[in-house]
């Protein structure tokens, strides 16, 4: 399948799994007439595939050696990148952040490394389900730089452009998104 075929798939799967309207409140706070909610897609066999498949061909260029984020939203995706980017060829290890450390065991905020292994160093890319402000993104990415990480990227499924774009640029931070939410308002 083409990019743009593979593209306007993952489209109709986001429309139809994890597209809505009507009023909701947003992690941001903020107050929405639409919304999505990704993990549908994001564990759906093909939603899941295409979410890969087109983030890896959008970073495989940026040298990363590691790709993750904060929990929830970040997982499966960090999960099924890493996985296409050893079949690829061009590995790309996953790690995840805590919302909160573990109160137990190693008490870890970032969670995914081998013993000894760090981020000290390495280039990372924050990947995100749906963006709005960016606020849960640099949770992730302060979490990543207390650990020695250097920010490549941030990443995201779905930009609402509610003000993460200009949140990023004011933090210095490249931010890039696989679609706009403009694009599913319009159908």
């Amino acid at each position: 399948m083409s990019k743009s075929a593979s593209r306007a798939r993952l489209a109709e799967i986001i429309r139809k799994r994890s597209f809505g309207r009507g009023e909701i409140t947003l992690a941001s706070g903020r107050k929405s007439d639409f919304y999505f909610n990704l993990k549908p897609t994001m564990l759906d066999p093909e939603g899941a595939t295409l979410l890969a498949e087109l983030t890896y061909e959008a970073l495989k260029d940026d040298n990363l050696d590691f790709v993750g984020g904060l929990e929830m939203g970040a997982v499966p995706l960090a999960g099924a990148i890493a996985q296409l980017s050893w079949i690829k060829g061009h590995p790309i290890a996953a790690f995840f952040v805590r919302k909160k450390p573990k109160e137990h065991g190693a008490k870890l905020a970032v969670e995914g490394l081998a013993r000894g292994e760090t981020l000290q160093g390495k280039r990372i890319v924050i990947v995100e389900d749906v963006t709005t402000t960016g606020g849960s993104a640099m949770k992730a990415v302060e979490a990543v730089r207390e650990a020695g990480g250097e920010i490549a990227l941030v990443f995201t499924m779905i930009d609402r452009e509610e003000g993460a774009t200009e949140a990023f640029a004011d933090a210095g931070l490249p931010f890039r998104s696989l679609y706009k939410a403009g694009e599913f308002l319009k159908s």
